[in-house]
């Protein structure tokens, strides 16, 4: 919701163009910057009080969002340095969140808790900014942000209600710049992995142009209200949702490198769709581009999680938020230990199936 309406609140002025694109730009830099950090963290700290601590500082950042932007004195700078500040919290706190499925569900059942949790995402991304642009309409953005400032503090007093069960918060955690090293030869060692991180990005990044300019899309050449903008998300979220229940098929019949071309072709396809000036066809369009994009994030977090170190198979284990555009990469390493050379593939290591 906080995008959509960053993005809303730039379209229609001066130099929208790059500037609609900057909000994408500064909430995917932290993911690029601090995404390592956030896993090292998720893995030296407590995680309840780290959970705790950024989440009060969201509440607090995204307070004072929405006071300014109520009040007539947000410009485009201070509206990308806290679009910034916010991407940043996040990514401090994803590898934690994610880390807590394994506290709370047995191993056998960590597959369906996985692929439970991604709808849940991609649902949250089909309906909040659906709800976000109908809200823009009738209440305005400055609302919104405090809507999603109190979504913020509702969340974060959960965390602290919450208490984790015993044993699971490292009694010796391993060193900050330890962590943070052994996380970084690990990618250096691995093939395997540097191929797949390779592999997602050759598709990601050129992907991520849809989401940063789809509101230009919506405003300019559909002529469409935000109302219009947040249908258009809603059909990439609901494609999403759809590419994430029936991804599990179609992975049983093709190889990792071939449902990676598929996908490939289908956005490629999507991406020159969505130039007819015809709000039916492009809403259309999206939802085939949803299914890519979830398929792509989805084969190629497998593919480094089956790659990972016993210990982190799963989808906050090294390098594998970056699979996602660098997002939440969490490093760690088996036993709490440094990882060594001799902890990693073998170059004639394949990719998993």
């Amino acid at each position: 919701m906080q995008t959509v309406c960053a993005q809303w609140f730039l379209v229609h002025g001066a130099h929208a163009a790059i500037l609609v694109s900057l909000v994408q730009t500064a909430e995917t830099l932290p993911d690029v910057m601090f995404g390592i950090v956030g896993g090292v963290l998720a893995d030296t700290l407590d995680r309840r009080r780290l959970l705790m601590a950024v989440q009060g500082s969201l509440v607090v950042g995204t307070s004072a969002l929405a006071a300014l932007t109520i009040a007539g004195r947000m410009s485009p700078a201070l509206l990308l340095l806290f679009t910034f500040v916010i991407g940043t919290g996040s990514v401090l706190t994803t590898p934690a969140y994610q880390s807590l499925v394994l506290e709370r569900v047995p191993r056998d059942r960590l597959p369906a808790a996985a692929q439970l949790s991604s709808i849940n995402v991609n649902l949250a991304r089909a309906i909040g900014p659906a709800i976000a642009g109908i809200l823009i309409v009738y209440i305005g953005v400055g609302a919104v942000f405090v809507l999603d400032a109190a979504t913020l503090l509702v969340y974060g007093l959960v965390v602290a209600l919450w208490r984790p069960s015993p044993g699971t918060t490292p009694q010796i955690p391993e060193r900050f710049v330890s962590a943070l090293r052994a996380g970084g030869r690990y990618v250096h060692y691995a093939p395997v992995v540097r191929r797949i991180l390779l592999r997602a990005a050759l598709f990601l990044v050129p992907a991520s142009a849809l989401w940063a300019l789809l509101p230009l899309i919506a405003s300019r050449r559909l002529g469409l209200g935000s109302g219009g903008y947040g249908l258009l998300l809603a059909a990439l979220g609901g494609g999403a949702i759809v590419g994430a229940t029936v991804l599990s098929k179609v992975r049983a019949r093709l190889s990792p490198s071939a449902l990676i071309e598929l996908v490939g072709v289908v956005f490629g396809a999507a991406l020159v769709a969505i130039l007819v000036r015809s709000t039916v066809v492009v809403v259309i369009v999206l939802i085939p581009a949803g299914m890519a994009w979830v398929g792509c994030w989805r084969r190629s977090t497998r593919c480094c999680s089956c790659s990972c170190p016993a210990g982190c198979e799963h989808e906050d284990c090294p390098s594998t938020r970056w699979c996602s555009l660098g997002r939440k990469v969490s490093e760690r390493s088996p036993g709490g230990r440094s990882t060594t050379p001799s902890d990693l593939p073998s170059p004639s290591s394949s990719p998993p199936g």
